[in-house]
Protein backbone atom coordinates (compact mmCIF):
# COMPACT_ATOMS: atom_id res chain seq x y z
CA UNK A 1 0.00 0.00 0.00
CA UNK A 2 1.47 3.37 -1.23
CA UNK A 3 0.45 6.78 0.70
CA UNK A 4 2.29 9.19 -1.23
CA UNK A 5 4.53 9.16 -4.60
CA UNK A 6 6.68 12.41 -5.06
CA UNK A 7 9.88 13.22 -7.63
CA UNK A 8 12.08 15.55 -6.86
CA UNK A 9 15.33 16.71 -8.58
CA UNK A 10 18.82 16.58 -7.54
CA UNK A 11 18.35 20.14 -5.85
CA UNK A 12 15.19 18.99 -4.26
CA UNK A 13 12.87 21.57 -6.75
CA UNK A 14 9.18 19.49 -6.07
CA UNK A 15 8.24 18.39 -9.98
CA UNK A 16 5.86 15.73 -8.91
CA UNK A 17 3.87 15.22 -5.79
CA UNK A 18 0.41 13.19 -5.16
CA UNK A 19 -0.60 11.76 -2.23
CA UNK A 20 -3.52 8.98 -2.41
CA UNK A 21 -4.88 8.36 1.36
CA UNK A 22 -3.59 11.66 3.17
CA UNK A 23 -1.91 9.48 6.24
CA UNK A 24 1.61 11.57 5.86
CA UNK A 25 1.56 15.48 5.27
CA UNK A 26 3.15 17.44 2.63
CA UNK A 27 6.57 17.92 4.82
CA UNK A 28 7.24 14.26 3.78
CA UNK A 29 8.86 15.95 0.94
CA UNK A 30 11.19 18.07 2.76
CA UNK A 31 11.84 15.47 5.59
CA UNK A 32 13.01 13.41 2.97
CA UNK A 33 15.17 15.78 1.25
CA UNK A 34 17.03 16.11 4.19
CA UNK A 35 18.04 13.04 4.96
CA UNK A 36 19.02 12.16 1.52
CA UNK A 37 21.14 15.28 1.78
CA UNK A 38 22.63 14.25 5.66
CA UNK A 39 23.98 11.19 4.72
CA UNK A 40 27.69 10.51 3.37
CA UNK A 41 28.54 8.57 0.19
CA UNK A 42 27.03 8.94 -2.91
CA UNK A 43 24.54 6.33 -2.92
CA UNK A 44 21.60 6.35 0.53
CA UNK A 45 19.93 3.52 1.53
CA UNK A 46 17.07 2.78 -1.04
CA UNK A 47 14.75 2.64 2.35
CA UNK A 48 14.74 5.01 5.03
CA UNK A 49 11.63 5.84 7.78
CA UNK A 50 10.76 8.76 9.82
CA UNK A 51 9.09 8.12 12.94
CA UNK A 52 6.47 5.59 11.44
CA UNK A 53 6.72 6.76 7.86
CA UNK A 54 8.72 4.94 5.70
CA UNK A 55 10.33 6.28 2.45
CA UNK A 56 11.31 3.84 -0.71
CA UNK A 57 13.19 5.69 -3.69
CA UNK A 58 15.57 5.08 -6.78
CA UNK A 59 17.51 7.30 -8.82
CA UNK A 60 16.78 7.50 -12.15
CA UNK A 61 17.74 10.42 -14.29
CA UNK A 62 18.95 12.64 -12.37
CA UNK A 63 16.32 12.52 -10.06
CA UNK A 64 14.96 11.05 -7.14
CA UNK A 65 11.71 8.59 -7.34
CA UNK A 66 10.02 7.99 -3.90
CA UNK A 67 7.17 6.29 -2.50
CA UNK A 68 6.31 6.89 0.77
CA UNK A 69 4.35 3.90 3.13
CA UNK A 70 3.08 3.69 6.80
CA UNK A 71 1.64 -0.19 6.48
CA UNK A 72 4.45 -2.77 6.68
CA UNK A 73 4.38 -3.50 2.56
CA UNK A 74 7.30 -5.25 1.14
CA UNK A 75 9.61 -2.87 -0.09
CA UNK A 76 10.98 -5.02 -3.31
CA UNK A 77 7.20 -4.40 -4.17
CA UNK A 78 7.43 -0.87 -4.13
CA UNK A 79 11.25 -0.91 -5.64
CA UNK A 80 9.99 -2.36 -8.75
CA UNK A 81 6.65 -0.24 -8.90
CA UNK A 82 9.11 2.81 -8.64
CA UNK A 83 10.86 0.45 -11.68
CA UNK A 84 8.04 0.31 -13.75
CA UNK A 85 6.86 3.56 -12.99
CA UNK A 86 9.85 5.07 -14.65
CA UNK A 87 9.96 2.83 -17.68
CA UNK A 88 6.13 3.84 -17.83
CA UNK A 89 7.77 7.65 -17.99
CA UNK A 90 10.53 7.28 -20.14
CA UNK A 91 7.78 5.73 -22.66
CA UNK A 92 5.36 8.16 -22.64
CA UNK A 93 7.51 10.82 -22.81
CA UNK A 94 10.57 10.32 -24.49
CA UNK A 95 13.38 10.49 -22.11
CA UNK A 96 13.71 10.68 -18.13
CA UNK A 97 15.08 14.06 -17.47
CA UNK A 98 14.08 17.20 -15.36
CA UNK A 99 13.06 19.09 -18.19
CA UNK A 100 10.49 16.41 -20.07
CA UNK A 101 9.19 15.83 -16.20
CA UNK A 102 8.54 19.26 -16.09
CA UNK A 103 7.22 19.74 -19.68
CA UNK A 104 4.99 16.66 -19.19
CA UNK A 105 3.55 17.05 -15.50
CA UNK A 106 -0.08 16.71 -16.45
CA UNK A 107 0.67 13.14 -18.34
CA UNK A 108 2.59 11.85 -15.34
CA UNK A 109 -0.50 13.07 -12.99
CA UNK A 110 -3.08 10.99 -15.43
CA UNK A 111 -0.31 8.60 -15.28
CA UNK A 112 -0.52 8.04 -11.47
CA UNK A 113 -4.39 8.49 -11.21
CA UNK A 114 -4.71 5.00 -13.75
CA UNK A 115 -1.66 3.00 -12.21
CA UNK A 116 -2.58 3.78 -8.45
CA UNK A 117 -6.23 3.32 -6.58
CA UNK A 118 -6.25 4.95 -3.26
CA UNK A 119 -2.58 3.35 -2.12
CA UNK A 120 -3.51 0.49 -4.40
CA UNK A 121 -1.32 -0.48 -7.78
CA UNK A 122 -3.76 -1.03 -10.21
CA UNK A 123 -1.81 -1.75 -13.91
CA UNK A 124 1.76 -0.93 -15.37
CA UNK A 125 1.28 -1.98 -18.73
CA UNK A 126 1.32 0.25 -22.06
CA UNK A 127 -0.83 -1.84 -23.72
CA UNK A 128 -3.74 -1.45 -20.81
CA UNK A 129 -3.08 2.33 -20.10
CA UNK A 130 -2.84 3.32 -23.87
CA UNK A 131 -6.58 3.18 -23.75
CA UNK A 132 -7.28 5.69 -20.94
CA UNK A 133 -4.56 8.02 -21.48
CA UNK A 134 -5.50 10.83 -22.69
CA UNK A 135 -2.87 13.68 -22.58
CA UNK A 136 -0.36 13.65 -25.39
CA UNK A 137 3.31 14.28 -24.76
CA UNK A 138 5.72 17.49 -25.16
CA UNK A 139 8.48 16.67 -26.78
CA UNK A 140 11.51 18.32 -25.26
CA UNK A 141 13.14 18.97 -28.73
CA UNK A 142 10.19 20.12 -31.15
CA UNK A 143 10.54 19.55 -34.99
CA UNK A 144 11.94 22.27 -36.98
CA UNK A 145 11.89 22.66 -41.16
CA UNK A 146 15.47 23.84 -40.49
CA UNK A 147 16.88 21.16 -39.63
CA UNK A 148 17.78 19.69 -43.04
CA UNK A 149 21.01 17.78 -42.16
CA UNK A 150 19.89 14.40 -43.63
CA UNK A 151 18.96 15.94 -46.06
CA UNK A 152 20.59 16.31 -50.04
CA UNK A 153 20.93 18.54 -52.79
CA UNK A 154 17.52 19.15 -53.81
CA UNK A 155 15.51 16.86 -50.89
CA UNK A 156 17.57 13.68 -52.05
CA UNK A 157 18.13 11.18 -49.05
CA UNK A 158 21.78 11.52 -47.53
CA UNK A 159 23.69 8.36 -46.47
CA UNK A 160 23.31 10.15 -43.10
CA UNK A 161 19.56 9.98 -43.38
CA UNK A 162 19.70 5.53 -43.68
CA UNK A 163 21.58 5.51 -39.86
CA UNK A 164 19.15 5.45 -37.12
CA UNK A 165 20.64 8.46 -34.25
CA UNK A 166 20.97 7.51 -30.72
CA UNK A 167 19.04 9.69 -30.13
CA UNK A 168 15.90 7.88 -32.44
CA UNK A 169 14.51 5.77 -29.68
CA UNK A 170 13.87 8.66 -27.05
CA UNK A 171 10.61 9.85 -27.87
CA UNK A 172 6.90 9.18 -27.03
CA UNK A 173 5.31 5.95 -28.04
CA UNK A 174 2.33 6.11 -30.14
CA UNK A 175 -0.92 5.57 -28.79
CA UNK A 176 -3.39 3.49 -30.32
CA UNK A 177 -5.43 6.78 -31.88
CA UNK A 178 -2.72 7.79 -33.34
CA UNK A 179 -2.07 6.55 -36.84
CA UNK A 180 0.57 9.18 -38.34
CA UNK A 181 4.23 9.35 -37.57
CA UNK A 182 6.93 7.01 -38.08
CA UNK A 183 6.48 3.18 -37.61
CA UNK A 184 9.35 2.00 -36.08
CA UNK A 185 10.63 -0.90 -33.95
CA UNK A 186 14.08 -0.71 -32.23
CA UNK A 187 16.37 -3.84 -31.15
CA UNK A 188 19.24 -2.50 -29.12
CA UNK A 189 21.93 -5.65 -28.09
CA UNK A 190 23.69 -3.72 -24.94
CA UNK A 191 26.78 -5.28 -23.11
CA UNK A 192 28.73 -3.89 -20.08
CA UNK A 193 31.93 -5.01 -19.46
CA UNK A 194 33.38 -5.62 -15.93
CA UNK A 195 37.35 -6.25 -16.44
CA UNK A 196 40.39 -6.56 -14.14
CA UNK A 197 44.21 -6.57 -15.70
CA UNK A 198 46.98 -7.10 -13.56
CA UNK A 199 50.04 -5.11 -14.20
CA UNK A 200 51.80 -7.95 -15.69
CA UNK A 201 48.84 -7.35 -18.53
CA UNK A 202 47.50 -10.93 -17.76
CA UNK A 203 43.62 -10.61 -17.33
CA UNK A 204 42.53 -11.63 -14.02
CA UNK A 205 38.44 -10.86 -14.25
CA UNK A 206 36.09 -10.31 -17.00
CA UNK A 207 32.37 -10.16 -16.54
CA UNK A 208 30.01 -9.11 -19.70
CA UNK A 209 26.21 -8.64 -18.58
CA UNK A 210 23.82 -8.29 -21.53
CA UNK A 211 20.62 -7.83 -22.86
CA UNK A 212 18.21 -7.36 -25.71
CA UNK A 213 16.36 -4.30 -25.48
CA UNK A 214 12.90 -3.81 -27.66
CA UNK A 215 11.33 -0.42 -28.13
CA UNK A 216 7.93 -0.54 -30.38
CA UNK A 217 6.53 2.53 -32.07
CA UNK A 218 3.90 0.58 -34.04
CA UNK A 219 0.68 0.76 -33.44
CA UNK A 220 -0.28 -2.69 -34.11
CA UNK A 221 1.74 -5.69 -34.60
CA UNK A 222 0.60 -9.59 -33.37
CA UNK A 223 4.03 -11.16 -33.55
CA UNK A 224 8.09 -10.43 -34.05
CA UNK A 225 10.49 -12.80 -34.55
CA UNK A 226 14.04 -12.05 -33.63
CA UNK A 227 17.04 -14.90 -35.20
CA UNK A 228 19.75 -15.31 -33.00
CA UNK A 229 23.22 -16.86 -34.14
CA UNK A 230 22.95 -20.47 -34.84
CA UNK A 231 26.18 -21.03 -32.68
CA UNK A 232 24.77 -19.33 -30.27
CA UNK A 233 25.24 -21.59 -26.86
CA UNK A 234 24.33 -21.85 -23.42
CA UNK A 235 27.04 -23.17 -21.33
CA UNK A 236 29.61 -25.62 -21.55
CA UNK A 237 28.47 -28.41 -22.54
CA UNK A 238 28.19 -28.40 -26.13
CA UNK A 239 28.94 -26.17 -29.15
CA UNK A 240 26.28 -25.41 -31.75
CA UNK A 241 26.36 -25.13 -35.67
CA UNK A 242 29.71 -24.57 -37.78
CA UNK A 243 31.22 -21.13 -37.24
CA UNK A 244 32.69 -19.94 -34.74
CA UNK A 245 30.93 -20.26 -30.85
CA UNK A 246 29.07 -17.52 -29.11
CA UNK A 247 28.69 -18.65 -25.93
CA UNK A 248 27.54 -17.40 -22.49
CA UNK A 249 27.17 -18.79 -19.18
CA UNK A 250 23.84 -18.11 -18.13
CA UNK A 251 20.25 -16.40 -20.03
CA UNK A 252 16.81 -15.45 -19.01
CA UNK A 253 13.92 -14.79 -21.34
CA UNK A 254 11.15 -11.95 -20.71
CA UNK A 255 7.68 -14.17 -19.48
CA UNK A 256 6.40 -12.66 -23.18
CA UNK A 257 8.87 -14.54 -25.26
CA UNK A 258 7.85 -17.72 -26.48
CA UNK A 259 10.60 -20.60 -26.99
CA UNK A 260 9.08 -23.27 -28.87
CA UNK A 261 11.46 -22.46 -31.52
CA UNK A 262 15.06 -21.16 -29.48
CA UNK A 263 16.29 -24.55 -28.84
CA UNK A 264 16.44 -25.64 -32.92
CA UNK A 265 16.91 -22.52 -34.60
CA UNK A 266 18.02 -20.04 -32.16
CA UNK A 267 14.28 -17.68 -32.23
CA UNK A 268 12.63 -15.45 -30.22
CA UNK A 269 9.01 -15.02 -30.37
CA UNK A 270 6.95 -12.39 -29.08
CA UNK A 271 3.94 -9.62 -29.32
CA UNK A 272 5.66 -6.53 -28.37
CA UNK A 273 3.94 -4.13 -26.47
CA UNK A 274 4.61 0.02 -27.28
CA UNK A 275 6.79 1.47 -25.13
CA UNK A 276 10.68 -0.90 -24.04
CA UNK A 277 10.96 -3.98 -22.71
CA UNK A 278 13.52 -6.41 -21.98
CA UNK A 279 14.03 -9.22 -24.02
CA UNK A 280 16.28 -11.55 -22.79
CA UNK A 281 19.49 -10.78 -20.79
CA UNK A 282 22.64 -12.86 -20.40
CA UNK A 283 25.85 -13.46 -18.52
CA UNK A 284 29.25 -14.57 -20.06
CA UNK A 285 32.09 -14.88 -16.39
CA UNK A 286 35.87 -15.44 -16.99
CA UNK A 287 36.11 -16.63 -20.68
CA UNK A 288 36.37 -13.32 -23.56
CA UNK A 289 35.71 -15.16 -26.88
CA UNK A 290 38.60 -11.81 -27.82
CA UNK A 291 41.29 -9.70 -26.09
CA UNK A 292 40.32 -7.40 -23.85
CA UNK A 293 39.48 -3.77 -26.18
CA UNK A 294 42.45 -1.84 -24.04
CA UNK A 295 45.95 -2.65 -22.93
CA UNK A 296 47.69 -0.22 -21.20
CA UNK A 297 51.75 0.26 -20.75
CA UNK A 298 52.97 2.67 -17.77
CA UNK A 299 56.14 3.87 -16.55
CA UNK A 300 56.37 6.30 -13.56
CA UNK A 301 59.25 7.47 -12.38
CA UNK A 302 60.71 10.64 -10.77
CA UNK A 303 62.75 13.11 -12.09
CA UNK A 304 65.67 14.81 -11.16
CA UNK A 305 63.75 17.43 -9.68
CA UNK A 306 61.48 15.69 -7.77
CA UNK A 307 58.35 15.43 -10.12
CA UNK A 308 56.63 12.72 -10.59
CA UNK A 309 56.78 11.37 -13.89
CA UNK A 310 53.82 9.25 -15.58
CA UNK A 311 54.30 8.20 -18.64
CA UNK A 312 51.23 6.13 -20.21
CA UNK A 313 51.22 4.19 -23.77
CA UNK A 314 47.52 2.89 -24.20
CA UNK A 315 46.62 0.50 -27.11
CA UNK A 316 43.09 -0.33 -28.46
CA UNK A 317 42.88 -3.90 -29.77
CA UNK A 318 39.55 -3.39 -31.64
CA UNK A 319 39.62 -3.97 -35.44
CA UNK A 320 40.74 -1.32 -37.77
CA UNK A 321 37.14 -0.55 -38.47
CA UNK A 322 35.70 -0.20 -34.96
CA UNK A 323 36.12 2.94 -32.66
CA UNK A 324 35.69 3.92 -29.32
CA UNK A 325 34.62 7.23 -28.38
CA UNK A 326 34.61 8.30 -25.29
CA UNK A 327 37.76 7.01 -23.50
CA UNK A 328 38.23 8.43 -20.11
CA UNK A 329 41.81 7.02 -17.90
CA UNK A 330 41.22 8.22 -13.97
CA UNK A 331 44.52 7.66 -12.56
CA UNK A 332 44.46 8.25 -8.71
CA UNK A 333 48.15 10.34 -7.73
CA UNK A 334 49.35 10.67 -5.14
CA UNK A 335 48.23 13.34 -2.19
CA UNK A 336 49.35 16.53 -1.98
CA UNK A 337 49.59 16.68 -5.63
CA UNK A 338 49.07 20.28 -6.59
CA UNK A 339 49.82 20.77 -10.34
CA UNK A 340 50.48 18.83 -13.70
CA UNK A 341 51.69 19.99 -16.92
CA UNK A 342 50.95 17.37 -20.27
CA UNK A 343 52.30 16.19 -23.21
CA UNK A 344 49.55 14.52 -25.39
CA UNK A 345 50.55 12.53 -28.67
CA UNK A 346 47.14 14.17 -30.20
CA UNK A 347 45.69 17.40 -30.26
CA UNK A 348 42.06 16.10 -29.28
CA UNK A 349 43.17 14.80 -26.12
CA UNK A 350 42.79 16.35 -22.96
CA UNK A 351 43.87 16.01 -19.30
CA UNK A 352 43.12 17.70 -15.87
CA UNK A 353 44.09 17.08 -12.40
CA UNK A 354 41.24 16.67 -10.35
CA UNK A 355 42.06 17.82 -6.77
CA UNK A 356 39.05 16.86 -4.86
CA UNK A 357 39.10 12.91 -6.26
CA UNK A 358 42.83 13.00 -6.13
CA UNK A 359 43.14 11.88 -9.83
CA UNK A 360 44.03 12.82 -13.33
CA UNK A 361 41.76 12.26 -16.25
CA UNK A 362 43.12 11.67 -19.62
CA UNK A 363 39.87 12.22 -21.93
CA UNK A 364 40.03 10.39 -25.39
CA UNK A 365 36.49 11.23 -27.78
CA UNK A 366 37.69 8.98 -30.83
CA UNK A 367 40.02 5.94 -30.54
CA UNK A 368 40.44 3.94 -33.28
CA UNK A 369 41.21 0.35 -34.03
CA UNK A 370 44.48 -0.89 -33.61
CA UNK A 371 46.15 2.42 -32.82
CA UNK A 372 48.43 3.89 -29.99
CA UNK A 373 48.34 6.83 -28.03
CA UNK A 374 50.80 8.70 -25.33
CA UNK A 375 50.54 11.17 -22.36
CA UNK A 376 53.41 12.22 -20.42
CA UNK A 377 52.35 13.92 -17.37
CA UNK A 378 54.42 15.84 -14.89
CA UNK A 379 53.00 15.88 -11.70
CA UNK A 380 54.09 18.30 -8.53
CA UNK A 381 53.91 16.71 -5.44
CA UNK A 382 56.15 18.36 -2.53
CA UNK A 383 57.51 16.05 0.28
CA UNK A 384 57.11 12.80 -3.35
CA UNK A 385 59.09 10.00 -1.93
CA UNK A 386 58.49 5.95 -2.41
CA UNK A 387 55.84 5.64 -0.42
CA UNK A 388 53.78 8.13 -1.55
CA UNK A 389 54.47 6.84 -5.37
CA UNK A 390 52.73 3.50 -4.79
CA UNK A 391 49.75 5.30 -4.44
CA UNK A 392 49.45 5.81 -7.84
CA UNK A 393 47.05 3.49 -9.82
CA UNK A 394 44.84 1.26 -10.25
CA UNK A 395 43.69 3.43 -13.78
CA UNK A 396 40.27 2.92 -14.37
CA UNK A 397 39.27 2.93 -17.79
CA UNK A 398 35.73 4.27 -19.10
CA UNK A 399 34.37 4.07 -22.66
CA UNK A 400 31.36 2.86 -25.34
CA UNK A 401 32.07 0.73 -28.26
CA UNK A 402 29.16 1.36 -30.64
CA UNK A 403 28.64 -1.74 -32.93
CA UNK A 404 30.19 -4.08 -31.00
CA UNK A 405 29.51 -6.75 -28.83
CA UNK A 406 32.06 -8.42 -26.83
CA UNK A 407 30.22 -11.79 -26.72
CA UNK A 408 30.05 -11.84 -30.37
CA UNK A 409 26.06 -12.08 -30.55
CA UNK A 410 24.30 -10.76 -33.84
CA UNK A 411 20.34 -10.42 -34.94
CA UNK A 412 20.22 -12.44 -38.09
CA UNK A 413 16.71 -11.16 -38.49
CA UNK A 414 14.24 -9.38 -37.58
CA UNK A 415 10.48 -10.48 -39.10
CA UNK A 416 7.41 -8.92 -38.15
CA UNK A 417 3.80 -11.10 -38.54
CA UNK A 418 1.50 -10.04 -40.25
CA UNK A 419 3.59 -7.48 -42.68
CA UNK A 420 2.95 -4.04 -41.33
CA UNK A 421 0.80 -1.60 -43.94
CA UNK A 422 2.36 1.10 -45.10
CA UNK A 423 6.41 2.14 -44.51
CA UNK A 424 7.96 0.85 -41.71
CA UNK A 425 11.45 0.91 -40.62
CA UNK A 426 13.28 -2.08 -38.05
CA UNK A 427 16.48 -0.91 -36.56
CA UNK A 428 19.41 -2.74 -34.94
CA UNK A 429 21.98 -1.46 -32.72
CA UNK A 430 25.06 -3.05 -30.69
CA UNK A 431 26.58 -0.65 -28.21
CA UNK A 432 29.20 -2.08 -25.31
CA UNK A 433 29.98 0.08 -21.76
CA UNK A 434 32.40 -0.41 -19.59
CA UNK A 435 31.14 -1.14 -16.45
CA UNK A 436 34.37 -1.60 -14.34
CA UNK A 437 37.74 -1.38 -16.37
CA UNK A 438 40.71 -1.77 -13.81
CA UNK A 439 44.48 -1.97 -15.11
CA UNK A 440 46.52 -2.63 -12.30
CA UNK A 441 50.16 -0.59 -12.73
Amino acid sequence: MISQVFILSSKGDHLIYKDFRGEAGSDAVNIFYQKVTALTGDQPPVVMSHKDLHFVHIRQGGLYWVATTTADSSPFTIIEFLNRLTALVKDYCGSLSEKSVQMNFALIYELLDEIVDYGYIQTTSSDVLKNFIQTEAVSSRPFSLFDLSNVGLFGAETQQSKVAPSSAATRPIQSSREQGGKSEIFVDVVERMSVVIGSNGVMMKADIEGEIKVKCYMPSCSEMRIGLNEEFSIGKSQLRGYGSSVRVDECSFHQAVRLDEFDSNRILRLCPSQGEQTVMQYQLSDDLPSAPPFRLFPTIERDSGGRLLMYLKLRCDLPPKSTAINVCACIPVPKGSVSLSQELSSPDQSAELKLQSRAVEWKIPKFTGGTQLSALFKLEVPGLSSASMLEVGPVGLSFELPKVTVTGLQIRFLRLTPVQPGPSQRWVRYVTHSDSYIIRV
